[in-house]
């Protein structure tokens, strides 16, 4: 997640909200940037991709199906697919410590070199790992990541330094970006060697610079943090935009197969159906925030009135919802 853009995108939400925000950061980072944390081979626990091969492999941490059950932020997922003479890692991980975890993940079912790496979004704990990648590994990245990158990873590491202290692993990183670039809309497939991936621009989902990974041999779509966790983790709206990431996550849903596999940005593996939790809450934003406006309710008078508790449970639902995803909805059904 791109952390210094959640402190800094609704400056005007009041102090008590800028406190929730940071507490809601280093609550889901916590996985991330502590030692202790360790990330485990989906076979080891029953979560192989595909039924007769370890050739497509998600992992997430091991602490995730406990933090999940009580609805808490969950460390980020990654994974890789492995072809018949090229290997593509998905995720690079936040720091090198995370990353030679999952590197070692590969190593335990290929002897092939990383061919190929995918950011699913700008984010630290998606990208910052890239610098440590083979330098023959070519990194594919959405043509809007490499600008943020180019722009912002200075203050970001900046950003997290401050508020999670030093020694995280964070101050060595520096900007490793892609050379291969998705366009906005666009589709790149790679072929790995009898396997076939792609990847895919679906429109935008949290960042404008959102990439999703189809393997349609084991109907598996890594999604990144759109799709941030199962229920009941919600969307974060970081960036706003309520109604594109609404039309992208229903262009999601139709494009896959009944019995897809899911993995999140953050956590465990997830059904197609687990999607329409999140579509049933941008759905229902996007209504009761329109009516509200439509009433001529100021953004505070939205906020108090548009609660939602059909869809708490999330250990962070008193800062995203109200604090995030209420005042983005305002902005962007209201045009203010």
């Amino acid at each position: 997640m791109n952390l210094a853009a959640i402190a800094l995108d609704y400056p005007l939400s009041g102090g008590h909200i800028k406190n929730a925000i940071l507490s809601a950061v280093r609550e889901v980072t916590r996985t991330m940037v502590t030692p202790a944390g360790q990330y485990c081979d989906a076979v080891c626990l029953n979560e192989r991709i595909l039924r007769r091969a370890a050739s497509a492999q998600a992992h997430r941490s091991l602490d995730a199906k406990a933090l999940e059950k009580e609805g808490k932020p969950v460390a980020t997922s990654g994974g890789f697919i492995v072809g018949k003479n090229k290997v593509l890692m998905i995720e690079t991980m936040l720091n090198k410590r995370l990353f030679k975890q999952a590197e070692k993940l590969i190593g335990k079912v290929t002897s092939l070199p990383i061919s190929f790496a995918v950011n699913t979004s700008a984010h630290g704990d998606h990208s910052f790992g890239n610098m440590y990648l083979p330098s023959a590994t070519s990194i594919i990245q959405h043509q809007n990541t490499i600008q943020y990158i180019s722009k912002h990873l200075e203050d970001d590491k900046a950003f997290m330094i401050k508020n999670f202290g030093a020694g995280r692993g964070i101050e060595p990183i520096q900007a490793r970006t892609g050379n291969i670039l998705v366009p906005t809309g666009g589709r790149f497939t790679l072929d790995l060697g009898g396997k076939q991936v792609d990847i895919i621009d679906f429109g935008f989902a949290q960042t404008g610079g959102d990439l999703f990974v189809w393997e349609p041999q084991s109907k598996t779509l890594w999604t990144g943090n759109p799709v941030i966790a199962v229920k009941p983790a919600l969307p974060w709206l970081l960036d706003g935009h309520l109604v594109e990431t609404l039309s992208t996550l229903k262009k999601v849903y139709a494009f896959l197969p009944p019995d897809a596999k899911i993995v999140p940005g953050n956590g465990s593996l997830i059904t197609r159906e687990d999607i329409k939790w999140h579509i049933d809450y941008l759905e229902t934003i996007k209504t009761q925030v329109k009516v509200a406006i439509d009433k001529g309710l100021s953004l505070e008078e939205t906020v108090k009135t548009v609660t939602m508790p059909e869809f708490s449970g999330y250990a962070l639902f008193g800062w995203v919802h109200p604090g995030l995803n209420v005042p983005a909805a305002f902005k962007d059904l209201s045009g203010k």
